[in-house]
């Protein structure tokens, strides 16, 4: 090989390196790109909040949900998640069992409707 090939093809080698470091570089911070792991994690934030949103609908479906609304607020808010447990809001349609923290988002989430 003659030494001016070398020479560029080690600019060559070195350019496409430092290109793609930049491109990962913009593409993570600037351009929406993100780990499998992040994506997972977005993923189950966001059935959680689905879920937590058809608990409350199932709530609200009740006929006494007023008289239920306020006993949920004479509850401690640490004790909220049981009682929606207890009555069964938090599994979905076709659920023997209820996702883990269902219950706990629906707790807040109604926490917001009881009037103080």
């Amino acid at each position: 090989m003659k030494p001016e090939t070398a020479g560029k093809m080690k600019f060559g080698v070195l350019g496409l390196v430092c290109g793609a470091v930049v491109a990962m570089i913009i593409g993570f911070a600037w351009g929406g790109w993100t780990t499998s792991g992040t994506t997972k994690t977005m993923t189950e934030e966001a059935v959680l909040a689905s879920q937590a949103a058809i608990c409350v609908a199932q709530f609200m479906k009740q006929p006494n949900h007023e008289e239920k609304l306020k006993e949920l607020g004479e509850i401690d808010s640490w004790n909220r998640a049981e009682f929606i447990e207890k009555e069964g809001w938090d599994k979905m349609p076709g659920q023997k069992k209820a996702d883990d923290g269902v219950s706990q988002a629906c707790a807040e989430e109604l926490g917001l409707l009881i009037k103080k």
